[in-house]
């Protein structure tokens, strides 16, 4: 009996005892814990979901129809047509702007500069005063040669009368006539001594004219080179102004060698090749014409020399400027032109992406000609009125349908 109280007594034990709190409070507060997790989740997931709103209900048969009108794949490109029109064939070539007419001027008489007239810059025209030179020893020179002008003069006067004396005497044998002849070889010489002071008057009145040195063309001048108070030299070592004309002015630039045969045959065929003239960027700064070629070829280059003349009315092209020449050789009329953007090469051929009536494309092969700017001319492949596209040709392959659209048409030259 022992034995089984003690084990009923041992069960007892192992059995857990009430305590003051019941056992199901504790998991039921953690249940309440995870309910409120869950809901802050849901609520942080509605409001990062993105909000969808119905479409109107007038709109959702519009949105289909223009999505079956516009029809799966179709691709908008910018597309241009080909047309007729004009495009000149030019031969370009490096140049430079060189004066006509350059011009040092310098003093013909030595003295003291005691006048500059003009202006550095200054646009002057021919006969134009430059500057002076102080004329007075060379008044003084011309009153002494007149002097000695009158002085030979009078004793040729006084000889002539002697020689007429002698010759009337001569008739009545009252003088030999080896006094006649004496008599006739004074009044030559003094005769020549009166030609030689006439002379020595000229030349004086010249040195006076020398004096006021003038422009001997028409043309700008340049920095002044010499001031006022110095003595200049009559040797021409002194340079006192360069003067430089612009009105005209030519351009002579270089073509190669086997592009001289086409200008050779215009030229003489009587026609005058104009000539464009644009600076490094492309601006054009004049219209001429060829004026003439060079008499030989540079064999170090392989390039003959051109000039030609342009009015330069507004002063664009300055002496020594270099420049870009435009010889215009020929003038293609009514061929069909097409803007060079829609062109489209690869290492076979030259090819456009045609818009057949359907708005589908297609690969068209074409041949360019002349290339002028922005136009090429288009020898085969295409007729003036063709669609093609010219930007967005990366997305096509053949057959696709596009919706093309229309640049501003700009002007590109005489079109039909």
């Amino acid at each position: 009996m022992s034995t089984r109280s003690t084990l009923e007594q041992q069960e007892s034990l192992a059995q857990p005892q009430p305590t003051g709190r019941p056992p199901a409070a504790k998991p039921k507060r953690r249940w309440w814990l995870w309910l409120l997790i869950l809901v802050l989740l849901g609520v942080g997931v509605y409001s990062l979901r993105p909000k969808s709103t119905a479409p109107p209900t007038g709109s959702t048969s519009s949105t289909a129809g223009g999505a079956k009108a516009r029809g799966p794949g179709v691709i908008p490109v910018v597309a241009a047509k080909a047309r007729k029109g004009d495009i000149g064939v030019y031969i370009t070539g490096l140049g430079a702007v060189t004066p006509i007419y350059t011009v040092t001027v310098t003093s013909r008489v030595q003295g003291q500069l005691m006048k500059v007239l003009y202006n550095e810059g200054d646009l002057v025209h021919q006969g134009d005063t430059l500057v002076e030179v102080d004329p007075r020893p060379y008044q003084v020179m011309l009153d002494q040669a007149e002097g000695q002008l009158a002085k030979d003069q009078a004793a040729l006067d006084i000889a002539r009368l002697d020689l007429k004396r002698y010759q009337d005497l001569l008739k009545s044998n009252a003088v030999p006539e080896q006094s006649v002849a004496d008599q006739q070889a004074l009044v030559e010489q003094e005769v020549g001594l009166v030609k030689t002071d006439q002379a020595n008057i000229e030349n004086a009145k010249l040195d006076l004219v020398y004096c006021h040195i003038t422009a001997p063309i028409t043309g700008r001048v340049g920095l002044r080179l010499v001031d006022p108070g110095n003595i200049v030299q009559g040797t021409g070592s002194n340079n006192l102004v360069v003067i430089t004309q612009i009105q005209p002015i030519s351009v002579i630039f270089t073509v190669a060698e086997d592009q001289l045969p086409a200008v050779i045959a215009k030229m003489r065929a009587g026609q005058r090749l104009g000539v464009e003239a644009d600076d490094r960027n492309g601006k054009k700064l004049g219209q001429g014409y060829l004026a003439t070629i060079d008499n030989q070829i540079d064999p170090s280059t392989g390039t003959l020399r051109l000039r030609a003349i342009f009015p330069n009315n507004d002063n664009a092209l300055f002496p020594n400027e270099f420049i870009n020449a435009r010889l215009l050789v020929e003038e293609k009329k009514g061929v069909t032109l097409l803007a060079n953007a829609a062109i489209q090469r690869n290492s076979q051929a030259t090819y456009v992406w045609l818009v057949k009536p359907d708005s589908t494309v297609t690969v068209r092969q074409i041949a360019v000609g002349t290339t002028e700017g922005s136009d090429s001319e288009i020898t085969s492949g295409l007729s003036p009125g063709d669609t093609v596209v010219m930007t967005g040709v990366d997305k096509l392959q053949e057959n696709s349908k596009v919706i093309a659209h229309f640049e501003a048409d700009t002007a590109r030259g005489k079109t039909k």
